[in-house]
């Protein structure tokens, strides 16, 4: 079921949320968290659908701060204006969806806009698509969250995005460039579990020169194993697929490799062992929400990878960094 309210306030919405609930019991009441989305006016959608197959997993209230305060409302022709959509039942998943359309004056003040309509006792987690504030601990709805979510890659500069994430980290930040490793950090890990226990005296890392998942593995590794690492930046057209290509690490007996050359799936080989072929997809914005919100404690790891990691990364690498876009 989906509810229209035109030019409405918050006050207006919250009575809606009530009488849909009385009226036809559409809305539960087993929430266990409020996700807050900010994203541009036109670009909910994908947003949306990704929240909706989470909160199956994830039962919460979702709430879509979206807005165009670059233009300032001018290019609409409504000035000032809050409309507001409610979707429950099957336009919602598991969820209960409140779109928030703010234009002009009244997209000034987010926080404002979401307060009278967070889950009372509700952790609240805001996650941003698409453009995010240069410190979103430090602006109006990071403050009230107890996680934070950006999203690097789909910044102009992902790399430049995700040196600012670290200047700026706080605890309860994470990026999905950091959950798009999880495989990778699995699977990588899973192989030194395995005799003969040689220590790792050098690693390779490359990936496609829009993935700062690149960079962010080549800092875990070289915070976790304390060893030089070589990392590289290379066009898609040079590794066949987007993301993360491949990790090389060198042992006494010989070089582990996972090497990604076609989409979804990676070549393992081992010294005296038989070569692997492995489900590696790149990651969707699903599976990454979903992994993001079953834990709502920092990730202390990621914090110490983003600013200790790629602190020793970029200090040891200065003026080395194989670049062939």
């Amino acid at each position: 079921m989906i509810v229209d309210l035109p030019d409405t306030t918050t006050s207006k919405i919250s009575k809606s949320l009530v009488k849909i609930r009385e009226e036809g019991g559409a809305v539960a009441l087993g929430r266990v968290l409020t996700l807050v989305i900010v994203t541009s006016l036109g670009q909910e959608e994908d947003a949306i659908e990704a929240a909706n197959d989470a909160s199956r997993e994830h039962p919460m209230r979702v709430i879509v701060v979206s807005t165009d305060q670059e233009n300032d409302g001018l290019t609409t022709g409504r000035g000032a204006r809050l409309d507001a959509q409610i979707r429950v039942g099957g336009d919602a998943g598991a969820s209960e969806v409140i779109v928030l359309r703010a234009y002009g004056a009244a997209a000034s003040d987010q926080e404002g806009l979401v307060t009278g309509l967070l889950l009372s006792d509700a952790p609240v987690v805001v996650w941003w698509p698409g453009a995010a504030p240069e410190n979103v601990s430090a602006s109006d709805l990071g403050r009230i969250a107890t996680r934070r979510i950006t999203d690097s890659s789909n910044q102009a500069n992902p790399y430049e995005a995700l040196l600012s994430r670290a200047k700026s980290y706080a605890p309860g930040d994470t990026d999905f460039a950091w959950t798009r490793l999880t495989l990778w950090r699995a699977q990588l890990a899973a192989v030194l579990d395995q005799p003969p226990y040689q220590p790792v005296t050098a690693i390779e890392v490359s990936g496609a020169s829009d993935s700062p998942s690149t960079l962010l593995l080549a800092a875990w590794l070289r915070h976790q194993l304390k060893v030089p690492v070589d990392y590289g930046l290379l066009s898609r057209a040079a590794n066949g697929s987007s993301g993360i290509h491949g990790v090389v690490l060198s042992r006494e007996s010989g070089p582990i490799e996972l090497v990604r050359d076609i989409p979804n799936v990676a070549r393992l080989s081992q010294p005296n062992q038989p070569t692997h072929d492995l489900s590696l997809p790149r990651r969707n914005l699903r599976d990454c929400l979903a992994e993001e919100l079953r834990r709502l404690d920092p990730d202390d790891l990621y914090g110490e990878v983003i600013t200790q990691g790629l602190a020793e990364l970029l200090e040891k690498n200065e003026g080395s960094v194989r670049d062939a876009v």
